[in-house]
């Protein structure tokens, strides 16, 4: 087992279903395989569902498969999701799991635009650099290899809002400049900012994670502070 630095580049471990899953039973959601052979998690309200989609392949952020999506409802008898946020294979899964315990809690605060410095905050607390020529919308690590920023929704990310040309936050890792990415994840124009800020703060969280595999595009990049 190894510990390594920065969590952004860490990868999934090959474990992205098995941790959020474990993560969701003990939140005490409830769990349905699909006809999609997908799995499908219930928050014990119903308004909360997050679903491990890598068996459908949906589609791709960043030429990665998505893997999980998660979608909340503010009532029960709505139709259709409020909001929706996706994460390919190789995001880290503590990032994920601590929004998920976010969402869980209840902690949703208005999605007004001017509530978008939060996530810049919580980044630059993490010691993260805001664009020079973007400092109010982008945010990158010391090491120019991850990015999170407010961007025009790519293709079919899906929101309640039917307005055209929405924004919404994107995270990306991408170790090499011109590489593949390792991971992607996109929220749709009403995720309330403070879960994206839970999502973002942990991603930059200095606190070494536990792996057994490392990616091989982070080779260089990631710093093993211990083995056991």
């Amino acid at each position: 087992m190894y510990w390594v630095t920065p969590r952004h580049l860490a990868g999934d471990d090959d474990a992205l279903a098995e941790r959020i899953g474990d993560t969701l039973v003990g939140l005490g959601w409830r769990m349905w395989p699909t006809v999609r052979h997908t799995l499908l998690y219930l928050s014990p309200d119903g308004l909360c569902g997050a679903e491990w989609t890598l068996a459908a392949y949906p589609f791709e952020l960043g030429g990665l498969p998505v893997a999980w999506q998660l979608s909340v409802r503010r009532y029960g008898t709505s139709v259709m999701a409020e909001w929706n946020a996706y994460f390919t294979t190789g995001v880290p899964f503590e990032a994920l799991a601590d929004l998920l315990i976010a969402v869980d809690a209840g902690e949703a605060p208005d999605a007004s635009i001017a509530e978008s410095e939060t996530v810049l905050t919580a980044l630059s607390a993490r010691g993260w650099i805001r664009d020079v020529d973007r400092p109010r919308t982008t945010a990158t690590d010391p090491g120019f290899s991850s990015c999170v920023s407010l961007e025009l929704l790519p293709p079919l990310i899906e929101d309640a809002d039917p307005r055209p040309d929405l924004v919404g936050w994107q995270a990306w890792a991408e170790p090499v400049l011109g590489a593949p990415y390792l991971w992607c994840a996109s929220f749709s124009a009403s995720v309330p900012h403070g879960l994206v800020a839970a999502f973002a703060s942990s991603l930059a969280s200095p606190v070494p994670v536990p792996r057994r595999t490392l990616p091989k595009s982070a080779a260089g990049r990631l710093t093993v502070v211990r083995r056991s």
